[in-house]
């Protein structure tokens, strides 16, 4: 039967997956599946629900359906938190590795790719499966125990104190780190990509030796435009916080500027561990408003009728995916010199840099009174956003790393349906005559 090749059978491998998530990883994870299934592919995820409920604190997250294209499957071990404890030890699957494994071999997929693998599987998880494979470096834990180079959970990590970190953490202490593991198993992944060139760079620094692509983050393109949504949902003028509240986002330095009854507001979407402290240091502060968790559709609003978006993290982070939530959305944004923000920043022109809390405050006060400026970084963050952050873009350069790691193996079958145009008679001729440089 004639016809053009179906699309790749990927299968994603991660510890979190919405609903069983934390942070931005667990959607940028969700997005990526979703816009391969709209690119014309098929992706299973197999994530670790054990996991997320040993770190879960209040109440089951509500279930989310993904679209026709993507299977979930979730694993539980019926042993609890024993399973993840013993993959975070030994760095190995040791209880789900024989059913990952048979997922794997009768899913038959072209590409798999693994996601933060620390509690699904570990660095032994690399070598199961066939087919090409891809490591996306969502976090910092290829070189950070914590995952987040944030050294004895008070400074950035300037080097290596692993052991005495892991302690502060109150967290046990890896030794397969000790032993080679990482590096051996490393050698089964085709292609290990960061999310930044910040953090691409970061990796080399700590020790990570091999090759790294850099594939951003991405929003889906039918999340809505930057039309206005309504009426502005806070009665005062204010500038806005988006993300977890935790030590490592540094609100910590933005609250005292927000003191007395005079300009902007304050108002912060979103919650964690760290919030019941924020509230306290916060509390007789007028100007200060603590929304919690706010829905995605309700928190478009909040982006485009906030006077910039406020950044302040103080940690590595590896992208800033609410950066780019606010450029779609025409907000400006105000982000700590740190990590990769200034390459945002400095490639969108949608926005300004602080070091200081005074250095924040006179950017605050030249958002507040400078209406062009305003307009200009608005501007420039739509048109960003749709240039290098829109999935119209992103996911073609993720599935050209899938193709130029076919090209380097002479896969001719991953090749084909990566571009069904082309007959298998031409892709053999590809790869007889040489690939084309990436």
């Amino acid at each position: 039967m004639s016809g053009a090749p179906a699309g790749l059978r990927f299968a994603f491998l991660t510890t979190f997956y919405p609903p069983y998530n934390f942070g931005g990883d667990g959607i940028g994870i969700q997005r990526l599946a979703r816009g391969l299934v709209r690119a014309g592919h098929q992706v299973t995820v197999i994530h670790d629900a054990d996991a997320f409920s040993a770190l879960r604190r209040g109440p089951a997250p509500d279930p989310v359906v993904d679209p026709a294209g993507v299977e979930v499957v979730s694993l539980r071990s019926g042993l609890g938190t024993l399973s993840p404890f013993l993959t975070q030890q030994l760095g190995r699957p040791i209880v789900n590795g024989p059913r990952i494994g048979r997922l794997l071999e009768a899913g038959r997929f072209e590409v798999i790719n693994f996601h933060n693998v620390s509690l699904v599987g570990g660095p032994g998880l690399f070598r199961y499966g066939q087919g090409i494979k891809l490591y996306m470096a969502h976090e910092h834990w290829l070189v950070c125990p914590s995952h987040v180079l944030w050294r004895h959970n008070r400074e950035l990590c300037t080097g290596r104190e692993c052991l005495k970190c892991q302690l502060t953490y109150r967290r046990p202490p890896q030794w397969w780190r000790m032993t080679g593991l990482l590096e051996r198993e490393s050698r089964h992944i085709d292609a290990f990509i960061a999310m930044s060139e910040f953090s691409r760079r970061k990796h080399r620094e700590f020790g990570f030796a091999p090759p790294m692509e850099v594939v951003p983050y991405f929003l889906e393109d039918t999340e809505g435009s930057a039309a206005p949504l309504g009426a502005a949902p806070h009665p005062r003028p204010y500038f806005l916080f988006v993300g977890r509240l935790e030590k490592i986002k540094g609100l910590d330095d933005v609250l005292p500027l927000f003191r007395g009854d005079e300009g902007p507001d304050l108002v912060v979407a979103g919650d964690g561990e760290y919030g019941e402290t924020l509230r306290a240091q916060a509390a007789g502060q007028y100007r200060v408003h603590f929304l919690g968790r706010v829905p995605v559709e309700a928190l478009k609003r909040y982006y485009q009728h906030a006077m910039a978006l406020v950044v302040p993290s103080v940690c590595f982070e590896t992208f800033g995916i609410i950066l780019i939530e606010a450029f779609r959305q025409g907000t400006p944004v105000i982000a700590r010199r740190l990590g990769p923000f200034p390459e945002l920043i400095e490639t969108s022109g949608a926005g300004l840099l602080f070091e200081t809390p005074a250095e924040l405050a006179q950017a605050m006060d030249r958002f507040g009174s400078d209406p062009g400026l305003v307009r200009r970084s608005a501007e420039a963050g739509r048109n960003a956003f749709q240039t290098y952050w829109s999935e119209r873009v992103v996911v073609p350069k993720y599935l050209d790393v899938v193709r130029r790691v076919a090209e380097r193996k002479g896969n001719s079958g991953v090749l084909a349906r990566l571009d069904p145009a082309t007959p298998i008679h031409g892709v053999a001729e590809l790869l007889a005559n040489g690939s084309p440089s990436a």
